[in-house]
């Protein structure tokens, strides 16, 4: 391990301040259309897509890790997992309030991850209506021991994909997606729009958001097996395996895991010809 940091037990647990967020009709069409998203109720701004649950917590994405990983290291964090748990959809009108907590770190061969466990609900009558885990890698960094919870897990159903997929969507990343991206999402990181920052952190040029191409996915998920209908989502998560460019072909390939309690399981993954770029992808869809 190439550098050892001292994360800070004092933020474990602890909750970031509170942030507001009201929903509105153009806001949700905007980033549908951001995310090339086909399905009409979301184009129209009637209802949010699963992913658009992270525009109302971003600001409470990255906070709660403020007060545990050292400011040294922490440009850099990239995001490992996403895993988002509905308990309603997102409507125009909706005023929310999310907020954010680390509820562990630990140490890997390749580096750190700290866990980082959100929350959204309604600030009007106090309903939870969705919760969000995610981790966070620190490439190269030793926290030292395991401390506090990790994340659930996502099952990776490695040996049902050895079978042909049930579905499958094709998703194109145009070359002007992460400029539409950023202000649709609220997420300004020059990785995603500056072609000389990404060339100096050793990319080849500018790279999609991993949540835009989560988006991707998730439409191409409601349209193949849930009927475009997004109040039917209980849980959608990913993996972020590689980097997505401008100008890619993507595919995602679903397959049939489980069912159970009135709710469907379905895994996929996402692909770019051989690699594999979302994987452990879970979609629970109620019947």
């Amino acid at each position: 391990m190439a550098d050892a940091a001292e994360f800070d037990i004092d933020g474990l647990n602890l909750w970031s301040d509170p942030e507001r967020f009201e929903v509105t009709r153009e806001r949700l069409a905007e980033y549908a259309a951001a995310t090339n998203d086909p399905i009409a109720a979301h184009r129209a701004g009637d209802i949010g897509s699963p992913v658009f649950a992270i525009v109302p917590a971003f600001d409470a994405l990255m906070m709660p890790a403020v007060d545990v990983v050292p400011m040294d290291i922490f440009g850099r964090i990239t995001h490992g997992e996403q895993d988002f748990h509905f308990h309603r959809p997102i409507r125009p009108g909706d005023r929310l309030v999310s907020k954010g907590r680390v509820i562990g770190w630990e140490t890997k061969s390749t580096g750190s991850l700290v866990y980082i466990h959100l929350t959204c609900s309604d600030e009007v009558t106090g309903e939870l209506v969705n919760e969000q885990y995610l981790s966070g890698f620190f490439r190269g960094i030793d926290a030292g021991a395991k401390v506090g919870e990790a994340i659930p897990v996502i099952e990776p159903h490695a040996e049902l994909k050895q079978a042909s997929p049930l579905a499958k969507a094709a998703h194109h990343v145009d070359d002007d997606q992460t400029f539409r991206y950023a202000p649709a999402s609220g997420d300004p990181v020059p990785l995603h729009l500056d072609e000389e920052v990404a060339k100096d952190a050793g990319l080849p040029g500018i790279i999609a958001h991993g949540l835009c191409t989560m988006a991707m996915a998730g439409w191409g998920v409601l349209a193949e097996v849930a009927d475009s209908d997004v109040s039917r989502v209980r849980r959608f998560a990913v993996r972020f395996s590689k980097f997505v460019f401008p100008g890619d072909d993507l595919e995602t390939r679903i397959w049939k895991a489980g069912t159970g309690n009135g709710v469907t399981t379905y895994a996929f993954e996402t692909i770019r010809g051989t690699d594999v770029v979302l994987s452990n992808g879970i979609a629970d869809i109620a019947d």
